[in-house]
């Protein structure tokens, strides 16, 4: 059975200061079927409630919405079906069925995610994301989160140019440490299957047919030098 390709590896942009797992694979012909858990951190979670409490929103609301965030991403391309729903009112599970991962999130004018299949088989995957294309993808998946992703000050989300440790001082100062420690320790960890045996894998490892990444969520957060993932299989 199908599950999840390379490119959920950026959806978790919409789930970001959360602790994200992903896993499956993607077809030979571009399809996907995607799945997604993404949880708040606890001190995330207590910031971002306090956000919402703020704007008005009534307690034991969901702050991760998994259906305003599937409603946001079924409009968007490369999507054939989403089904997010809530396990807790900050962490979310589901599943997105691509129709073709090389219309993915298309926006902007470009995408950000190239798919060659080799006409005798085997092909190569590339997912590359910078601060342009990053927020690009944000107002695809969810203008809520690119909104609470803007109060925390996240490059991906203001297009601001800012090193990793400039970003982890500026969320230190205005929001405590604590909240700073949580997004440096973050991870986001995925495993795809792909159609065949992998020969080269940038940004991660693999052995056979899966690859394997884990990705600092400080890194997708600033984007200082622009994240760019490649699997060749054959």
């Amino acid at each position: 059975m199908n599950k999840i390709p390379v490119a959920l590896l950026l959806v978790v942009l919409a789930f970001s200061s959360c602790a994200t797992q992903v896993g499956g694979s993607l077809r030979s012909d571009g399809g996907a079927d995607l799945g997604v858990f993404g949880a708040l951190e606890p001190r995330m979670a207590a910031l971002i409630t306090g956000f919402a409490a703020a704007a008005g929103i009534a307690p034991g609301t969901a702050i991760l919405d998994g259906a305003a965030i599937a409603e946001s991403m079924a409009a968007a391309p490369g999507i054939a079906s989403v089904s997010l729903g809530n396990t807790s009112p900050v962490s979310i599970e589901g599943r997105v069925l691509v129709s073709h991962i090389g219309d993915f999130l298309y926006g902007g004018g470009a995408g950000f995610i190239t798919f060659e299949p080799a006409a005798g088989g085997g092909g190569r995957f590339t997912a590359s994301l910078d601060l342009d294309s990053g927020r690009d993808v944000l107002a695809l998946i969810s203008p809520d989160i690119a909104n609470y992703l803007a109060a925390l000050m996240a490059p991906v989300a203001t297009g601001e140019v800012m090193s990793r440790d400039d970003y982890l001082f500026l969320v230190g100062a205005v929001y405590g440490t604590g909240i700073a420690e949580e997004i440096s320790g973050a991870t986001i960890r995925a495993w795809i299957d792909f159609p065949g045996p992998i020969q080269s894998v940038r940004g991660g490892t693999f052995s056979g047919s899966r690859a394997e990444f884990a990705i600092p969520l400080l890194d997708v957060l600033v984007l200082e030098t622009p994240l760019h993932y490649e699997v060749v299989w054959r």
